[in-house]
């Protein structure tokens, strides 16, 4: 694997776990707002800082059994990685839980790692409305791949989370896109609204926007409860 950043200990990246997150170098898509675009390219920078190699990340989580719960797995996006699932299986092998992070547009690699009950918890970005989709991520998709997605890990037998980041005043995300949103992931377990922060972004113009208010992300919310069982704002 690529592996464009470690982080040794998080409270908040697997829901009431304590785990290390690793972050997968590359993606394949191009979300203009994306918090993470020193991992977009799949040629990690020289001097990323965080950026190990499988066998230490490997030897500190050995090291760390009993302290640590969890790991996660985020990117970039992970199913990019050709050597993912030997990590998995690694990772596993030392006993800890594993969450996934995903784009969705990989199904078929998706459904492998399921089946092979590598992993613990998934949590799959859903960057809009369908309709939508190539607008934000800048990049052809089959759209069904998507929908793939979605169905599998609804079918899991997983914990899961779906999530959507949340952009004020932009037109990849408006309030009817939320609609459309609830019918792709209806009576799914948790949805997830994430409040941008203009801190950096792929595109710089993305750091002039703002964030959602309170009152804007309640009303999402509130909309998104008629469909799930459960919404939550992060």
């Amino acid at each position: 694997m690529i592996i464009g950043g470690f982080q040794r200990f998080s409270l908040i990246d697997y829901p009431d776990k304590i785990c290390a997150i690793v972050f997968a170098q590359g993606c394949n898509f191009r979300c203009p707002y994306c918090h993470n675009p020193e991992l977009v390219s799949l040629r990690r920078k020289r001097f990323a800082a965080g950026g190990l190699e499988e066998e230490e990340i490997l030897s500190f989580l050995d090291s760390r059994k009993g302290k640590l719960d969890a790991v996660t797995i985020t990117g970039g996006e992970p199913l990019l990685q050709g050597e993912l699932e030997n990590f998995l299986s690694a990772v596993k092998g030392l006993g800890y839980l594993i969450k996934l992070d995903t784009n969705g547009s990989f199904p078929s690699k998706l459904e492998r790692i399921i089946q092979s009950r590598s992993v613990d918890y998934i949590a799959m970005d859903i960057k809009t409305s369908l309709d939508k989709y190539e607008y934000v991520i800048r990049r052809k998709i089959e759209k069904t791949k998507i929908l793939d997605s979605i169905s599998l890990i609804m079918d899991s037998g997983l914990d899961y989370e779906f999530r959507t980041t949340v952009v004020a005043s932009w037109g990849g995300f408006e309030k009817d896109d939320l609609y459309k949103i609830g019918q792709l992931i209806k009576d799914s377990r948790l949805y997830v609204l994430q409040r941008f922060v203009p801190s950096k972004a792929l595109d710089d113009q993305f750091l002039d926007m703002r964030g959602c208010s309170d009152e804007e992300i309640n009303s999402y919310k509130e909309i998104m409860e008629g469909f799930v069982q459960r919404c939550v704002v992060r």
